[in-house]
């Protein structure tokens, strides 16, 4: 029950997180966005990593894993950004939180037993999924279909990211230890976004008026993933992620609320099976 408290606290973060990035994500660049939040988020964390870490209970099967899940949490990161750049969150949020099925997986190889329930709440997301796509693609004007098909891999691509890196930062915290292990995770995906923004020289300065927004979705995005972190050593660990993954509709019900981004009658239906896949997984701790 603790992983599923700790899931939907990083949900909500999540979703007021992602709703800033649809919001300003067309003013600044998805490398300086990445490394503005991770930075604000590293700082965030600075204190409590000083006063709580114990990198004495870290081995080094801990450290590998840890800083593995820095580089998948860049990855995912930056990928969600670009597709939120790209598309509307109605379609962009479906594929991203469709990682659960994902995280089943990595919970199936480490001997978790998948029972049908959970096997049918896949099959409800994949096709929730495809509706959504689908019916995304219908919406959008032939102009706009190349940026649709381009939102949706790399959507793809950030659940894949979400999915490992999550795994990892829980495996790293149970091996480990947990503070130390999250402070580790954010310090290797901070230099990751420093390496891509060196690479693609891309400038670092942000634009005037962004700067506070930043800050808020590094804090939020610190807490979240610090959150299913720490639910390494809980029963059920895969839960903290599988229900933090419902960020996607409260990102699409506050952007529907608040950014006014509309939302077909089809795509609810799509975006209602993936999230009732979602919720039967969750339901399932």
């Amino acid at each position: 029950m603790l992983a599923l408290i700790c899931g939907l606290t990083a949900a909500c973060a999540w979703a007021v997180h992602d709703l800033l990035v649809r919001k300003i994500g067309q003013q600044v660049p998805v490398l300086q966005m990445m490394l503005v939040v991770f930075a604000a988020g590293t700082v965030a964390l600075s204190l409590p990593t000083a006063l709580i870490a114990d990198w004495g209970a870290m081995s080094a099967h801990a450290y590998g894993f840890s800083a593995a899940a820095g580089v998948g949490y860049a990855v995912g990161m930056g990928a969600l950004y670009r597709a939120f750049s790209l598309a509307p969150v109605r379609l962009v949020a479906p594929i991203l939180g469709s990682f659960p099925m994902i995280s089943l997986g990595f919970a199936a190889i480490g001997g978790k037993v998948v029972s049908l329930v959970e096997l049918l709440a896949v099959l409800a997301i994949v096709g929730g999924i495809a509706i959504v796509a689908v019916t995304g693609r219908e919406e959008a004007g032939q102009s706009h279909r190349t940026k649709m098909g381009e939102a949706m891999l790399w959507s793809a691509l950030g659940s894949v990211g979400f999915a490992a890196s999550f795994w990892l930062a829980q495996e790293g915290a149970r091996q480990g230890d947990e503070m130390a292990s999250i402070a580790l995770t954010r310090a290797v995906a901070l230099v990751m976004a420093f390496v891509f923004v060196l690479v693609a020289r891309s400038p670092v300065r942000v634009p005037r008026g962004t700067g506070r927004s930043l800050a808020i979705m590094g804090v939020l995005d610190a807490v979240a993933i610090s959150l299913v972190t720490l639910s390494g050593r809980l029963p059920n660990p895969e839960f903290a992620a599988i229900s933090s993954s419902l960020f996607g509709v409260l990102t699409i019900l506050l952007a529907w609320k608040i950014l006014k981004e509309a939302v077909l009658p089809a795509q609810w239906l799509g975006i209602i099976t993936v999230f009732t896949g979602i919720a039967a997984l969750s339901l399932q701790s």
